[in-house]
């Protein structure tokens, strides 16, 4: 096994972190924030905007059995990297599309893969995914890992996380775990 560590943010984080931990390959994808300047990052102080980090996932996976450009891929296709900032009614750095490259590998792959998807105009408008290095990563609080497998009935997992993994379990059936 060829363990690897990728760190996405794509808005907020159950969504990522419920598709992540269904692909074969991926061993564990946990919820948490990276990219700010602060010292410390908990979920009140990063909602409000006051630390600079993003919501992320941190994937680790098997690179025999999924590879970081298809991970990069799924990143993409679960989240609208055109806005700014933001992700629906999800306001503020927090929630930017954003890669932090945890190898120069990574940070070339990730810098192709945004050049080709723009040349190809997969999306209505410029891409905005912030391209950074690897920082320091603060994990969630547990309530937030596995947050949609535990709290289906919720809201927000009703009406935004469920749809996208109903559309992601279609899309990305050959790479799910059995």
């Amino acid at each position: 096994m060829a363990s690897q560590t990728a760190t996405f943010g794509a808005g907020c984080f159950w969504c990522l972190e419920a598709a992540m931990n269904q692909l074969n390959g991926v061993t564990q994808a946990l919820s948490g924030y990276m990219g700010g300047a602060e010292k410390d990052a908990n979920y009140n102080r990063v909602c409000a905007g006051d630390t600079g980090h993003a919501e992320v996932v941190q994937v680790e996976f098997d690179d025999e059995v999924i590879d970081f450009e298809q991970l990069c891929l799924i990143f993409f296709s679960l989240h609208d990297p055109t806005q700014l900032n933001r992700q629906g009614n999800d306001v503020g750095t927090q929630y930017r599309s954003v890669i932090f490259y945890h190898t120069e590998q990574q940070h070339n792959l990730a810098l192709r893969l945004i050049s080709e998807l723009a040349a190809q105009q997969v999306f209505n408008g410029d891409i905005v995914t912030e391209v950074s290095p690897v920082s320091r990563f603060f994990i969630a609080e547990a309530y937030h890992q596995q947050y949609f497998i535990q709290h289906p009935e919720q809201g927000y997992c009703q009406f935004i996380v469920a749809p996208k993994m109903a559309k992601f379990r279609q899309r990305y059936q050959a790479f799910l775990k059995p």
